[in-house]
């Protein structure tokens, strides 16, 4: 096409709602108006004398015209948004921000993150807890720790490194077992208070410990209920019942004795916490720091994989 350069405000309209396939969304991301960025894409197409979205009800979908558009249009935004991300300067490397989910953060990175910021006191951590993905191009987020599958593919403009495998393992405290205890078949553990973490969409729970047991009968729908691993493991710890928690969350407080294994099931989810950083930011000094420091955290920990009641 010969002519004038569309304006750059109806290129990046027409780009963020494409791949956002929402006005509303895309609206909210440029900080404008749905109407404003309607208004914005229709001049694109009108310059262009093409049509780039179907308008439907509640929807937006690109039209063939649009779906051409729009691979050149992202790669050329991405580039923009990396090469203004990439203007590192030295006392940028002094600030680090990490983005961890919540149950991560307390159970496990926050215990031992003094030890981190002994060995490189001139490096700010700036632990960002969170359920949701960092959008490292907006978020400001130099490092994540991701609960990703293990046979998620790779993606290009991420370094992603499994840091360990996510399993599940029945707990409780040491005085549910006393007195209800030793569990010495998985059935045994059917008639208990179950306590269950509700923020894992997609991950095995109650119903599939039982089943890979081989008990049958056990209502597992009944008992407390949370919207995070740590909040369920601080109840399983005071007595209230039976928890399948990560051995990862759980970890410390079945080395200091605080929990002691139930039954020892192991079950497997297909997933792993992972350390995950943009391509570009790998050299950096404090990511480097930061990645040597916790893959030697992991390696020092003997994560606990099978055992009966009360072992780790």
């Amino acid at each position: 096409m010969h002519g004038p350069m569309p304006p750059l405000n109806a290129l990046r309209a027409f780009e963020a709602a494409a791949r956002h396939l929402s006005l509303t969304k895309a609206a909210k991301e440029l900080h404008v108006t749905a109407g404003a960025l309607s208004h914005q894409i229709r001049g694109l197409e009108d310059l262009l004398g093409l049509k780039l979205f179907e308008r439907r009800v509640r929807a937006i979908a690109l039209t063939r015209a649009g779906k051409q558009l729009y691979p050149g249009l992202q790669t050329g935004f991405n580039q923009i948004r990396e090469a203004v991300a990439g203007l590192e300067t030295p006392g940028d490397e002094r600030v680090l921000v990490v983005s961890t989910p919540t149950g991560f953060a307390a159970k496990w990175l926050a215990p031992r993150l003094h030890r981190f910021a002994a060995a490189h006191p001139d490096i700010d951590v700036r632990i960002s807890s969170t359920m949701a993905l960092a959008d490292f191009r907006t978020d400001g987020v130099d490092i994540a720790i991701r609960m990703l599958r293990t046979d998620a593919p790779p993606d290009a403009e991420l370094s992603v490194e499994k840091l360990v495998d996510l399993n599940f393992v029945p707990v409780c405290s040491p005085k549910l077992l006393a007195a209800h205890g030793p569990f010495d078949t998985p059935a045994a553990l059917g008639g208990l208070p179950l306590i269950h973490d509700d923020y894992r969409a997609g991950l095995p729970g109650w119903p599939e410990w039982f089943e890979a047991a081989g008990v049958t009968g056990v209502d597992v729908d009944r008992g407390l209920r949370f919207s995070s691993p740590d909040h369920a493991l601080d109840v399983t710890i005071e007595g209230g019942g039976l928890f399948l928690a990560h051995d990862v969350l759980a970890y410390d407080e079945l080395r200091t004795g605080r929990l002691v294994i139930a039954y020892g099931l192991v079950l497997r989810t297909g997933r792993a916490y992972h350390f995950v950083c943009p391509r570009r930011k790998q050299g950096l000094t404090n990511v480097k720091a930061f990645h040597a420091w916790i893959s030697r955290e992991v390696a020092a920990v003997d994560w606990c994989r099978s055992g009966g009641a009360g072992s780790l």
